[in-house]
C-alpha cells in the first residue's frame, strides 16, 4: 500500500500536468517556451502546476497567488526529502 501511494505522489503531478499541457492551452501561455514546462515537469511538477494554475492572462502571477507556488515549492520539497528519507531508514 505504501508502494502505490509513492508512485502516485511522484506520477501523478506529472501526469496532471502533462495532461493539463497536452489537451489544453494554458501551459503554452504562461510560460514563454516549451522548455520551463518540461523542466517543471522533469523536476518540480508541484511548482509548475501550482504556477499555471496562479498564471492569469491580465498580469501573469501577482499578490497572493504567489502563495500558491509557494505551496508547490514546499510540495516538492516535501516529496523529494520524503522519498529520501525512505530511502535512507528502508522503510517500505
Amino acid at each position: 500500500m505504501c508502494c502505490l501511494l509513492i508512485v502516485l505522489g511522484v506520477l501523478g503531478p506529472r501526469v496532471a500536468l502533462a495532461g493539463w499541457w497536452i489537451f489544453g492551452d494554458k501551459v503554452d501561455m504562461a510560460f514563454d517556451s516549451w522548455i520551463w514546462p518540461l523542466l517543471g515537469l522533469i523536476l518540480l511538477p508541484w511548482t509548475t502546476i501550482m504556477y499555471v494554475a496562479a498564471w492569469s492572462a491580465i498580469g501573469g502571477v501577482h499578490g497572493a497567488e504567489w502563495l500558491l507556488v509557494a505551496l508547490g515549492v514546499v510540495l516538492d520539497i516535501a516529496s523529494y526529502s520524503a522519498r529520501a528519507a525512505q530511502s535512507r531508514f528502508g522503510t517500505t
